[in-house]
């Protein structure tokens, strides 16, 4: 069975491999509809990313997961309580929530380059962050 840190460097490495392909946010309006619907699945891939090794580090602590319809938010709310990540990055990566919430349930026409403009060119320091945060458990 793979460890924590095993699990985690696996999630690290497919986030670093999405930031591989993310473009830069000021290309964003030159996109065509398809390309910006692949600039979304990325954001998406990235905040997934994220929800799995804040489970992971969750679970490990022998934490229970947030259950129910609000689950996604409840788990940075708890990851905050539990010291896990900061307010500060808490409160950034809601914006990636509330997008991913927005992703699932939008069709690509309804994708707009100014709308995902400042999660591209947020999206990289954040997840610095997060990760100096995250790397005291594993």
């Amino acid at each position: 069975m793979a460890s924590l840190k095993d699990k985690i460097e696996y999630d690290i490495e497919s986030i670093d491999r999405v930031f591989k392909e993310l473009p830069k946010h000021d290309i964003l309006p030159q996109l065509s509809t398809l390309e910006l619907a692949g600039v979304a699945t990325l954001l998406h891939n990235f905040y997934n990313g994220v929800e799995n090794i804040l489970k992971r580090i969750l679970i490990e602590k022998g934490f229970h997961i947030p259950q129910g319809t609000a689950w996604h938010k409840e788990l940075l709310n708890f990851a905050e309580e539990k010291k896990i990540i900061s307010a500060k990055v808490k409160n950034e990566l809601g914006e990636f929530l509330a997008f991913r919430h927005f992703f699932s349930h939008a069709y690509a026409l309804d994708l707009y380059a100014e709308k995902m403009e400042p999660l591209v060119k947020s999206s990289s320091e954040l997840y610095n962050i997060f990760k100096i945060e995250i790397s005291k458990f594993y």
